[in-house]
């Protein structure tokens, strides 16, 4: 009998309806895709939710939607994009990540195979942030209406005592810092719908950002704020810290961290990469005195090493740019956004 329950309850190869109905085929599907990746997060049954000891201090919370397409790409996957996504936007805000939840929406025909490679990957990079997916859901809709699969994904945080940041802290004199090259997110997502033909291998920079943002919290104690420039790419994260604060930031273009190809296609294609999409940068800022400590800091470790000091605070408003020939230009937030469907 011990033997016959250690068999695969599983035997289909593909998702059906019948996997979002509720009952034991829905819990074959949880039980051996997702709970053989993620592991049991809390002893006893399982319940509809996740019961959980919190550390002192402040609670940071926040939830994200994946749409990307295709699913798989250099250097990620739909299941990577979902939790790192959702750690980097608490740790930008000062918290330490602690617990995800992870929905599923998936499309009828799926291969099981696929589900459990994202899985997998989840997996994977919530040990490399140290958080804990301790909850979830399934849900299974028609054939064409979801486009394979997407994941929502919440996070849950602490701030320690002590730590504020926010937009509104930006003042005039403070330094823009960066951690690494802009654009290679979104020239991969592009290059991997077959519109690009690149000689040279760009792969997407999704990572976990939590240890980064601690690193510098440490060598920079009085960091104002910090955003991770995903969805309209840097020029969106300067642009909405620019207009909370009231404030104009001014970056050089000659500082920006970016690849040669990647400027290369961004002119052929017409394509500003200041708005490309990224997945393992964020943007602090810091008091001037605390510039270097910040960078050397951001150096230091793997995702960093390509760190910049990219600008300065002024008075007055909005984001411009100091270009390479010697001019300005304003960088303004787009109304809508050059690449769909990249996160």
């Amino acid at each position: 009998m011990k033997d016959m329950e250690r068999l695969p309850r599983l035997r289909t190869r593909h998702v059906t309806l019948a996997h979002g109905g509720g009952g034991r085929a829905m819990r074959d599907l949880v039980e051996e895709v997702f709970l053989e990746a993620f592991g049991k997060p809390v002893k006893g049954p399982l319940e509809d939710q996740a019961r959980l000891e919190m550390p002192r201090g402040r609670t940071a919370f926040t939830t994200d939607s994946f749409v990307v397409s295709p699913l798989f790409f250099p250097g990620g996957d739909i299941g990577t994009l979902a939790v790192n996504g959702t750690v980097n936007d608490l740790a930008v805000g000062g918290a330490r990540p602690l617990y995800l939840s992870a929905a599923f929406i998936i499309e009828e025909g799926t291969g099981i195979d696929l589900l459990r490679k994202v899985a997998a990957s989840m997996a994977r990079e919530a040990r490399k942030a140290g958080v804990t997916i301790v909850t979830g859901d399934t849900k299974v809709v028609g054939r064409g209406q979801a486009d394979g699969l997407f994941i929502t994904t919440a996070g849950i945080g602490v701030i320690p005592a002590g730590r504020n940041l926010a937009a509104e802290n930006v003042q005039p004199g403070d330094v823009v810092l960066v951690n690494g090259r802009l654009g290679d997110h979104g020239a991969t997502i592009l290059n991997a719908r077959g519109d690009l033909a690149l000689e040279t291998p760009i792969e997407s920079d999704c990572r976990p950002l939590n240890r980064l943002m601690e690193a510098v919290l440490a060598a920079a104690p009085s960091c104002r704020a910090a955003r991770d420039a995903t969805r309209g790419g840097i020029a969106a994260a300067l642009n909405e810290i620019a207009e909370a604060a009231g404030v104009q930031i001014e970056i050089d273009e000659a500082s920006l961290p970016l690849r040669h190809e990647i400027r290369g296609f961004c002119e052929i294609l017409g394509l500003d990469p200041l708005y490309l999409a990224n997945e393992g940068v964020l943007v602090t800022f810091v008091a001037p005195e605390e510039a270097e400590a910040a960078l050397a800091a951001m150096k230091a470790l793997p995702e960093g090493r390509d760190a910049a000091i990219i600008g300065r605070v002024r008075e007055g408003r909005g984001v411009v740019l100091d270009t390479v020939l010697g001019g300005q230009r304003i960088v303004d937030m787009l109304v809508g956004d050059q690449l769909p469907r990249i996160c």
